[in-house]
């Protein structure tokens, strides 16, 4: 069932990218495995798959002792708190999820350590709901200066949710937003899209879609 999803989703991100002029091989898949287990990730990875999402490092720590590990990009996508920074900086290729001055710092630092230069996103909260995590568009020049002084981070670009809702397109101008955003700094890289919304992501330019439920579900 997994290797049916997988190929359906693949198969929808080919016709979005298509239907707005855009490259399918421009958009990389992001499968988050909050809710599947091992031998459903396995599949996935037998399948093709080399991105995985991860919303918590201590999930992350767990798969990556059941599988191999040394073949996948990691990918931290939920909430990050500054207390396991240094677990990500050696687990994550890319943490999408950087919303805070005290974040970046304390991945900079962790970084530092381990002599590497950790990609990261940062995550804008264009709908302004107080439930999401990020920064407000209108600090993210300022935000965006302060990444570009430190020496073992960088900015990839820029990551969104939008709100949650059954009709997709209610999702359009939030990721059009965020592409504004993101070619105002210089920034090459849109991390937005899940399950329910993620063609209409690519239609307005995502690089990176995260998507879970429509791939592990039964």
């Amino acid at each position: 069932m997994v290797k049916k999803n997988l190929a359906n989703v693949r198969k929808r991100i080919a016709e979005a990218a298509e239907k707005s002029g855009r490259d399918p091989e421009a958009v990389r898949l992001i499968v988050v495995t909050k809710e599947a287990d091992a031998e459903e990730i396995k599949e996935a990875i037998a399948s093709g798959v080399r991105d995985i999402g991860e919303n918590r490092v201590k999930d992350a720590r767990l798969k990556k002792e059941l599988l191999d590990s040394h073949v996948l990009a990691w990918h931290m996508i939920g909430h990050l708190q500054t207390n396991k920074a240094a677990d990500a900086v050696k687990m994550f290729s890319i943490i999408h999820s950087v919303d805070s001055i005290k974040s970046v710092h304390a991945i900079d630092s962790q970084a530092k350590k381990i002599r590497k230069v950790q990609d990261i996103m940062i995550e804008v909260n264009v709908s302004g709901e107080g439930s999401k995590f990020g920064i407000k568009p209108e600090a993210l020049g300022n935000f965006l200066e302060e990444t570009r002084s430190l020496k073992h981070v960088k900015a990839l670009g820029l990551m969104t949710m939008a709100p949650f809702t059954d009709d997709a397109e209610t999702a359009r101008p939030y990721f059009r937003k965020l592409k504004k955003l993101r070619d105002a700094c210089g920034l090459k890289e849109l991390s937005m899209g899940m399950t329910q919304d993620f063609e209409v992501a690519v239609e307005e330019g995502a690089t990176m879609v995260r998507v879970g439920s429509a791939i592990f579900k039964s």
